[in-house]
């Protein structure tokens, strides 16, 4: 496939018609029930001829090259670059959404990059980033698209990572994670009133999905959350998270918790207090978990890894710079050779900080 012949719309599959004629979306719990000429809440999947396609395959917001920390992933190929892009829409409604401008759009031409999936994975690997990252919005609207570009990416041995909310039906979670090697999962509180009142979901469904990637599957798990003053942040509710992490995915899936801005339509809270993030650190740690980390804000010790063996630091981190690197190149603390979970390749990565914006069509590739 060349760029000019990326259709408007593509075929998908997960759907079916109901007995009133409507077709019913079968992609994410919210099962949108739609008429020819309609969009389902995440406005990119949509009703043609009686079937639902994908309105942005091959259409893309832009791209960045970003540190792997940045997604966050931690404990998958540390240090190294990522390639990063998303696409347009959202199948949740989060109301502080921080990239609202890509996951609401609702103005397609604002997907400027055209690229096929043997494009991005070139790419990728002429400027010598080791993944590929699904993010800005949630890739399981586009999951079509995602998984083309994930396969071009393995065929060059470059991994592919999903950034999600994890709200995703049963049938599609499985052949979409089937083609990730990595992912972050936003668990976004602990409440299904919150889930109902601020994202406009429901929290049984994601937790199914954390379940379902750690016990079934080989992808890499990591799990944000983004403590809003409040809203999600009460002792309580993080005890009550943290211990349900332990229960039912173990000690060793590393936990974000984030810092909170202002933005879209949550402007009347304020940011998160770095001591509330302390706080939280510090209830995940005393209930079993090896790896709690805070995100957001510069705070040395919430951001670096220690050794479930002998406690020493084996990654010391100041924002996404790796100060200090303490494993072998498996992963394996240097002092104790206890094994640091993860996903580790050879010697650490040296990209840092850095965020470069590129434009595919101006990247020549081999």
């Amino acid at each position: 496939m060349q760029e000019n012949d990326i259709p408007d719309s593509f075929p998908t599959k997960y759907w079916h018609q109901l007995e009133d004629g409507h077709i019913q979306c079968d992609v994410c719990p919210r099962a949108c029930k739609l008429k020819n000429g309609q969009r389902g809440l995440c406005f990119v999947r949509a009703c043609e001829d009686d079937k639902i396609v994908l309105t942005t395959y091959g259409r893309s917001s832009g791209y960045c090259i970003d540190p792997v920390e940045k997604k966050p992933l931690n404990h998958f190929l540390p240090g190294t670059p990522i390639l990063s892009f998303g696409t347009a829409g959202c199948n949740l409604a989060c109301k502080f959404c921080q990239n609202w401008d890509i996951s609401k759009s609702r103005d397609l031409d604002k997907l400027m990059d055209h690229a096929t999936p043997e494009r991005i994975a070139q790419v990728a690997k002429d400027l010598g980033c080791k993944s590929v990252a699904f993010t800005y919005n949630d890739p399981v609207v586009f999951m079509e698209y995602a998984i083309d570009v994930a396969k071009a990416c393995h065929a060059l041995d470059i991994k592919s990572v999903a950034v999600t909310a994890g709200y995703i039906c049963p049938e599609p979670r499985k052949e979409f994670y089937q083609y990730m090697d990595a992912a972050n999962v936003d668990l976004k509180g602990f409440t299904e009133e919150f889930y109902h009142k601020i994202t406009g979901s429901h929290l049984d469904k994601v937790l199914d999905t954390l379940v379902y990637l750690k016990r079934e599957t080989n992808v890499w798990l990591e799990i944000t959350t983004l403590l809003i003053p409040g809203e999600n942040d009460s002792a309580q509710e993080i005890d009550n998270m943290t211990k349900w992490i332990m229960v039912n995915l173990g000690p060793d899936v590393p936990l974000h918790f984030t810092a909170f801005h202002p933005d879209w339509k949550m402007m009347d809270k304020p940011p998160t207090p770095p001591a509330t993030l302390t706080m939280a650190r510090e209830i995940g740690l005393k209930n079993g978990l090896h790896y709690v980390y805070t995100g957001n804000v510069h705070d040395r010790l919430g951001g670096s890894t220690y050794c479930v063996g002998c406690k020493q630091c084996v990654v010391k981190r100041d924002w996404y710079n790796i100060l200090e690197y303490n494993l072998t190149d498996d992963g394996k603390c240097k002092n104790c050779q206890t094994q640091c979970h993860g996903v580790f390749a050879g010697p650490h990565g040296t990209w840092g900080a850095k965020r470069r914006p590129i434009r595919l069509g101006d990247v020549r590739t081999s």
